[in-house]
């Protein structure tokens, strides 16, 4: 098992290091985010450790060229920060998991073994479904090269769909996934949101890209 540590920090690296390698693990090391990037693309990793604060490339951009490059390595983020929103940025460039410093080398060990178990699945940076695009970074909509405006609660419920395209999703599973998760409302809305989905990524164009799965969901799928 080979692992890559990008930490501009010379002693928590080591300190990485030295944990990995006890557990077993071949680990290389690199001090900045440039050359961080380079090693993942050109060596072959079964997971990545990178901070985020860092000299050159700061970790959300080494995350965003390796997913645009197609490498799919799992990748481990860690960072001084706590916002919701680092942790968003993290996810919404490709990165699997998130460990806020300080924090326990168990608790990383065991977060590596599973993005390990679970591999490399592509999780590319732009997500498409047919003609339709969404960036999650910037958050854009788009069918055909043509940007579709949405509000901020539509654009996550149509995130949650592509990003499950072709899955059956339930309304409670979509609630959970896209409402506080304090909400006690009706679920009902998730089909209002649909309904306003419909009109904006698929009447215009003559698609039918959202379908009604009668007594179980809905699921995104090609139409064009």
């Amino acid at each position: 098992m080979r692992i890559l540590v990008i930490e501009d920090d010379v002693s928590g690296a080591e300190t990485l290091r030295r944990t990995l390698i006890a557990e077993g693990w071949m680990v290389d090391v690199a001090h900045d985010g440039e050359v961080g990037l380079l090693q993942a693309l050109h060596e072959d990793y079964q997971a990545i450790v990178c901070d985020i604060m860092m000299p050159k490339l700061n970790g959300y951009e080494v995350v965003r060229e390796l997913r645009a490059a197609r490498v799919w390595t799992p990748v481990v983020m860690l960072t001084a920060k706590d916002g919701d929103y680092d942790q968003i940025d993290a996810f919404d460039l490709g990165a699997d998991d998130y460990l806020t410093k300080p924090f326990s080398v168990d608790v990383l060990v065991a977060r590596l073994r599973a993005v390990i178990r679970r591999g490399a699945p592509q999780r590319p940076v732009v997500l498409s479904v047919g003609s339709l695009t969404l960036d999650p970074a910037s958050h854009v909509v788009a069918r055909g090269g043509t940007e579709i405006a949405t509000t901020p609660r539509e654009f996550a419920v149509l995130e949650f769909l592509m990003r499950n395209k072709g899955v059956v999703k339930s309304k409670a599973e979509i609630l959970q996934a896209v409402w506080d998760i304090n909400f006690d409302g009706d679920e009902n809305v998730v089909e209002v949101y649909i309904g306003y989905l419909r009109k904006r990524i698929d009447r215009p164009f003559g698609c039918a890209s959202i379908e009604t799965v009668r007594g179980i969901g809905y699921r995104l799928v090609d139409s064009g």
